[in-house]
């Protein structure tokens, strides 16, 4: 299993208060879907080249 980037129990929450049950590939989905989103941003900041920190605007 690759590596989860969200917090489980945090997401379950949120769905449980909503009425909802989470499904594991849920979660594996939406981890996927930051951990895509973290390199989109690494990448942006590489192109620019001109700093090290990833910020909002990164995104």
């Amino acid at each position: 299993m690759a590596d989860t980037f969200v917090v489980v129990s945090k997401i379950k929450k949120v769905v449980k208060e909503a009425g909802f049950r989470t499904g594991m590939d849920y979660v594996t989905s939406l981890s996927a879907k930051v951990e895509g989103i973290i390199k989109e941003s690494i990448e942006k900041v590489k192109t620019a080249g001109n700093k090290k920190t990833l910020g909002s605007e990164d995104l």
